[in-house]
This record gives C-alpha cells, sequence and structure tokens, in this order.
C-alpha cells in the first residue's frame, strides 16, 4: 500500500471510559489534531465500569482490527485495573491516560492513589452550579439570532456567517466558563451594509467575531444543502469577505475557528474579553470553600 493509500485509509479511534467519555474524548482529538493528513472515526464507549462491559467493549475493538495494517487506536481513562487490563489485551494501540500518570504520581507523593471511578477536585457549590444552569439556558433561548432585544444581559456576543462555529462554542462557553453568551448570524441582507446590524454595534464591548475558511465553510453547507447557492465556494468567499469587512470597521476581536478545537477558540474569545481573571478568581474560591468543608 503507498504512503497516499495509507493516508486516504479512514483509522478507527476508540474513547473508553468508565464515565462518559468526555475527558478521553478532549485529550484523545487534541492528540490527533497533530496528524491533520490522516483521517478518523471516532466511536465513544461510555460506562464501562464491569469487566462483563469491558470484554464487550475490548470485542468490539476486535471487530475492527480486520485489517492488520490498520489497528484501531483506543485511548482509556478506566480506573480500575481489572477492565483496564481487558482492554490493554485488545488487538490495537492502546493508551491509558489514568494510569500513564497515576503511577508517577504515586512516587513522587509517597502514597496510593484510591483509583475510585468518577471523582475529580473541582467542587461546585449551590451558587455555582446555578450560574451555570443559567447560561447553559441563555445560551439555548439566544441561538442563531434569537432575541436581539436581551443582548444587554449577555456578557458574549458571537457574530459570523452561517456555519462557521457560533452555536458550539456558545455552548461550551456557557457549560465551562458560566457565560451568557448569545449569537448572531449575519445573513445576506446584514452582509449588504456596509456596517453591523445595531443590536451588536450597541453591544460592541461583548462582540467577538468568528471566521472561518471558505473551503471548508462550502463542504460544512453542502452536508446541509447541497447544490444550493448557499453553499457555492463563491458565494461563501463573497460572505466572509464582507464579514470581515465589518468586523475590521467595528474594530472587535476575529478568531479563526478553521482547524481550531472549539476549547481554544473559548480560551481565546474569554482572554479577548478580559473574562479570564475573573472566572479563574471564582474557581480558586470555590475550591479552597470546599476543602475547608471536608
Amino acid at each position: 500500500m503507498t504512503e497516499i493509500e495509507q493516508q486516504e485509509q479512514i483509522r478507527k479511534v476508540f474513547f473508553v471510559s468508565d464515565r462518559t467519555g468526555l475527558t478521553a474524548e478532549s485529550y484523545g482529538k487534541c492528540l490527533l489534531a497533530q496528524f491533520p493528513d490522516l483521517e478518523f472515526e471516532t466511536i465513544t464507549l461510555a460506562f464501562v465500569d464491569t469487566a462483563d462491559k469491558a470484554l464487550l467493549a475490548r470485542e468490539q475493538i476486535n471487530d475492527a482490527s480486520l485489517d492488520p495494517n490498520f489497528k484501531p487506536v483506543v485511548f482509556s481513562t478506566l480506573v480500575h485495573d481489572e477492565e483496564q487490563y481487558i482492554i490493554e489485551s485488545a488487538n490495537a494501540c492502546v493508551i491509558s491516560l489514568f494510569h500513564s500518570y497515576i503511577g508517577s504520581l504515586e512516587s513522587f507523593f509517597g502514597v496510593e492513589s484510591s483509583h475510585k471511578q468518577g471523582v475529580s477536585r473541582i467542587a461546585f457549590s449551590d451558587a455555582t452550579y446555578q450560574r451555570r444552569l443559567d447560561a447553559i439556558d441563555f445560551a439555548l433561548t439566544h441561538d442563531d439570532g434569537v432575541r436581539p432585544d436581551h443582548y444587554k444581559e449577555a456578557d458574549v456576543i458571537l457574530a459570523g456567517v452561517s456555519r462557521c462555529g457560533k452555536t458550539p462554542t456558545s455552548l461550551y462557553l456557557a457549560m465551562n466558563f458560566s457565560l451568557k453568551v448569545a449569537n448572531y448570524p449575519l445573513t445576506p441582507e446584514d452582509l449588504s451594509s456596509d456596517t453591523l446590524p445595531q443590536c451588536l454595534l450597541e453591544n460592541i464591548d461583548k462582540l467577538v467575531g468568528l471566521t472561518i475558511k471558505p473551503v471548508p465553510l462550502s463542504r460544512i453547507r453542502r452536508q446541509r444543502r447541497p447544490g444550493s447557492d448557499y453553499a457555492s465556494l463563491e458565494i461563501c468567499q463573497a460572505e466572509l469577505n464582507q464579514a470581515q469587512s465589518m468586523f475590521d470597521k467595528a474594530d472587535i476581536s476575529v478568531f479563526e475557528t478553521t482547524d481550531t478545537s472549539i476549547e481554544e477558540i473559548s480560551s481565546r474569545v474569554v482572554r479577548a474579553l478580559g473574562l479570564a481573571r475573573e472566572r479563574v478568581r471564582e474557581s480558586v474560591l470555590t475550591f479552597n470553600k470546599s476543602k475547608k468543608a471536608r
């Protein structure tokens, strides 16, 4: 098989966890991003918290390893040794994101770890938890340009052309930073003007622009409306150019979403609006309170 054929082959990647799998997904995808020329199909196997479930997971992994030249990759965050040993016996490249580090920490601290499933050092007070729920609700009810008359209540407003990553970024900011985020799609009518819509200009101190390269934007839009002018490369390029011109005129921060993780985009947004220090301080205070309560 040639090098080009190897690159075109889609490799299966499994994220195995005894809980939701979000940690395995986040860490694994961060590592996979370092191989931009390869294509991956990802499968999450969550709540693998017994030996029987681990055996079923191993069977599924082995079924995907029929081609010896393209064994699957497994990112595991399993805590218990028994389940992890079963997964490690699979015919795959198995990377334990838990066991790779816990031994070194045990040696350094001079104590054994608890090996408890689903534990975290992050504690949430009732107020912090409610603030997060309120932020998620705000993001959902102010998605895609809905209720612009409420933008004064927002912490962040994301603007950009259709399908440039506004909604997932809004939800990530809400869930991970407890920020109230609205997002506004620049429509063809909006783009016929030289300036941003008034509802955005009135809240410019909260406004951030998102952009994307035209080719991936066209590809994403074709999945939604194949064969439409909306998805044509020419239209995508024209919309992006006009949006950038409007952003430049408003003198706001603009972030590229192409080949950039939602985590990184969100961090840049938080830093650009000066929200990072407040959220970090809040997390430290919550953590200290939880320690005193124990």
